[in-house]
């Protein structure tokens, strides 16, 4: 089935995921839609990483959309919806080791997914564990309480259930291997300015025989700190820097996508917990869909 230049199959929805993981579904561009990595679930001083210690983070997010486009950003006309909600739990430890100066950790991201999609009145829902996501390197720098860095080596594996004759999957069946940058910087006036850079590698889904383009994308933050607050804006940006391969990719020129989102973001920490609360909207969407995504997200140190 080809609707404008897309198959089916890459009209297919995507997969939640967290911190590192939770990616959110949409449609087109990489096979599955989206990226390993869930696009906004970083923002506020998330490059300064903890002292020492166990920690635990909660996202609870949740996708939806109605609106898909065409590589050139139109509106295509289509019956279409897309619907994820997830529960991502990440497990973070650092260690007392430091390496090229920073503190050395590692950390784990397991996610709870529950996708439906419809494209043309033909569709399918899937819920349980989607592909979890590791990182054996991490490293964070911290300057004087001004700024903050982090750099991490993250892979995502194919263990959730995945079928190539659904539309929904919550698993992807592909490895992806992650570089990431992360810096905070902080101004005595109380503002925060962040952003966490990322790059997907993705292998090939040895079910279809299709590989999926690199993928550039960062999540930032720009908010304002008083006491235990801080109220801003956060939001993402992602694009395909190459173009998928595999039945289906040439003829819509490499199913590269693109899309940027902003939105409001709040803040509260107490003692040794925060939660955050932050609604983005999708916008500028070539490749993709275009929607609205939701975050509840939870830090406990232990």
């Amino acid at each position: 089935m080809k609707i404008t230049g897309f198959s089916l199959k890459n009209l297919a929805v995507l997969t939640l995921y967290a911190c590192s993981v939770l990616c959110a579904a949409n449609a087109g561009a990489t096979e599955g839609g989206g990226g390993s990595s869930p696009l906004g679930a970083e923002g506020v001083m998330s490059a300064a990483l903890p002292p020492p210690g166990f920690y635990y983070l909660n996202y609870l997010t949740h996708y939806s959309a109605d609106r898909l486009n065409d590589k050139n950003g139109n509106k295509l006309p289509v019956d279409f919806h897309v619907g994820a909600t997830a529960d991502v739990s990440r497990f973070v430890y650092m260690t007392n080791y430091h390496l090229l100066g920073g503190l050395f950790g590692v950390y784990a991201v397991v996610p709870l997914v529950h996708v439906s999609a419809t494209i043309g009145g033909v569709g399918n829902t899937t819920s349980g564990v989607g592909d979890m996501t590791f990182s054996p390197f991490m490293l964070s720098w911290h300057g004087k309480s001004l700024w903050h860095a982090a750099t991490a080596i993250e892979f995502t594996a194919p263990t959730g259930s995945y079928d190539k004759s659904r539309l929904a999957n919550v698993g992807r069946n592909y490895w992806t291997f992650q570089p990431i940058v992360n810096v905070t910087l902080l101004t005595e006036s109380g503002l925060d300015l962040t952003t966490k850079i990322m790059y997907d590698i993705n292998t090939e889904n040895t079910d279809t025989h299709y590989t999926s383009g690199h993928e550039f994308h960062f999540d930032y933050a720009s908010t304002y700190h008083w006491g235990a607050w801080n109220i801003g804006a956060t939001g993402y940006f992602y694009k395909q820097v190459t173009k998928d391969h595999g039945a289906g990719a040439g003829a819509n020129g490499g199913n590269k996508g693109q899309v940027f989102a902003v939105g409001p973001t709040v803040k509260y920490s107490y003692k040794n917990m925060s939660l955050e609360a932050k609604y983005q909207k999708e916008m500028l969407a070539e490749n993709k869909a275009e929607g609205d995504r939701y975050w509840l997200k939870l830090i406990w140190a232990f």
